[in-house]
């Protein structure tokens, strides 16, 4: 299985980015562009990792199930 740390760590920063009202509600466009950017780069990470992957990974990953993904990815082995 391909290393997965970089898109865990895209994952939870995704979930930051959307966690921070403040942010959003001070200025809307960058915090909107911080999510595209991580967005982006999660859509992106399995052209690179997808002959390794599992297929359920796969799957959260096609659908934009990250909630899913993550909680995949953390669970103990």
């Amino acid at each position: 299985m391909a290393t997965t740390d970089e898109l865990i760590a895209l994952l939870r920063r995704r979930e930051m980015v959307i966690a921070d009202h403040a942010w959003r509600d001070r200025d809307s466009a960058s915090h909107l562009d911080a999510l595209r950017e991580v967005s982006e780069a999660i859509a992106a990470w399995p052209a690179a990792h997808g002959q390794t992957l599992d297929p359920r990974l796969k799957h959260y990953l096609a659908n934009a199930s990250y909630a899913k993904a993550l909680a995949h990815l953390e669970q103990p082995a």
